[in-house]
């Protein structure tokens, strides 16, 4: 059974930090590699974070040097350690499967429930 159960968001002001996890199921970890979505209101989800298998990562220019992403497979938990957050950080986070030699697309067909990260004063 195939599941993306996301957590960690909250309310918080500018400059604050936040510790977003990602539990998958293990056929879900046997992917390329993993990412982390985000989507505001009127707006389109867009990869925020991807981690390979090996442990390479890559970031959005928006969110590169404030965000972390890693991983621990040994518990299919994905995280995203987010610091000096920014009203424009403001979004419902994913996690889905990436292949990021194919492009910044879900590898799966279903979401998870997201968390809600909000950034304000």
């Amino acid at each position: 059974q195939e599941q993306l159960v996301e957590s960690g968001g909250g309310s918080v002001q500018p400059g604050g930090s936040l510790r977003l996890s990602c539990v998958a199921s293990g056929s879900i970890f046997s992917m390329n590699g993993m990412g982390w979505f985000r989507q505001a209101p009127g707006k389109q989800r867009e990869l925020v974070a991807v981690i390979t298998s090996g442990g390479n990562t890559n970031y959005h220019d928006s969110v590169n040097g404030r965000f972390t992403i890693s991983r621990d497979s040994a518990k299919n938990t994905v995280y995203l350690q987010m610091e000096r957050l920014k009203p424009e950080d403001t979004a419902v986070y994913y996690c889905n499967a990436v292949d990021i030699t194919v492009g910044p697309f879900p590898a799966l067909d279903y979401w998870g429930q997201g968390t809600q990260v909000t950034v304000s004063s």
